[in-house]
């Protein structure tokens, strides 16, 4: 019994030092064949085309293509198609970033709201890209971890401020609400979207990425937090009580 519990010990150590190593190599290699099956591919291409031009070899000339298609495409040079669309999304967002890029970018996507299927589609996947990517701190005026009060008074849940509510609902109530997502663990891409007065949110000192590791870690992963790291939006809960927002 004694050597079954040794190594029952010893296996959930060894699994509790590779899985996460293992898990954060998988990540990293499915987003570099993410890139490269979509993306790198037609740049690897391209740099077949530029070397075949540049040695003078004619383009329909097939022994001469797969030759250079077999280093660009399927050898090593693929890893410079990768590099190459590294770079070109680092341009397009230093072109972004300045006043004649916003601009430009606000035309194309005027043309693009224009389109008939299109514009049906595109500021959807715009807010979803926009609240997981923008990291500007003016620009990601949301996306702030609080704790609410739910699923009842008294059960604190961690989530993040997504809206300002509805203007409807805050205007018939007299109150400034906020939408908050109440995420799931340990995969918080689904949850809850609830709307509730603003006094009633605890804003947390965290960052968005340390309130993820808590979610995901069901709770496991807790940042290093003093009381004095909590600030409130309106008054304290017993106040909250006696004001009735959350009964």
């Amino acid at each position: 019994m004694r050597i079954i519990s040794r190594f029952k010990s010893y296996f959930l150590r060894g699994l509790a030092v590779l899985v996460p190593t293992i898990l954060t190599i998988w990540i990293f290699i499915w987003g570099y064949n993410f890139i490269q099956s979509n993306i790198s591919v037609y740049i690897n291409w391209a740099l077949v085309w530029l070397t075949m031009k540049a040695t003078g070899l004619d383009w329909n000339s097939q022994p001469a293509k797969e030759i250079w298609a077999n280093f660009w495409v399927h050898g090593w040079g693929q890893i410079a198609g990768f590099v190459i669309a590294l770079v070109i999304v680092c341009i397009i967002g230093w072109v972004l970033a300045s006043v004649v890029g916003r601009g430009l970018w606000h035309w194309i996507e005027r043309l693009i709201m224009n389109a008939p299927l299109v514009r049906r589609v595109y500021p959807y996947i715009k807010q979803v890209t926009d609240f997981l990517l923008v990291q500007n701190k003016k620009e990601r005026l949301f996306l702030r971890p609080v704790v609410v009060e739910y699923p009842r008074s008294g059960v604190w849940t961690l989530g993040w401020i997504t809206g300002a509510g509805l203007h409807k609902l805050a205007d018939s109530q007299k109150k400034e609400f906020l939408t908050v997502l109440i995420p799931t663990s340990p995969t918080p891409f689904s949850g809850f979207a609830v709307m509730l007065p603003k006094t009633n949110a605890v804003e947390l000192d965290l960052t968005f990425e340390e309130a993820l590791r808590f979610i995901i870690s069901a709770g496991v992963i807790t940042p290093s937090m003093k009381l004095g790291d909590l600030k409130e939006y309106g008054p304290q809960p017993a106040a909250k009580y006696q004001d009735g927002d959350t009964k």
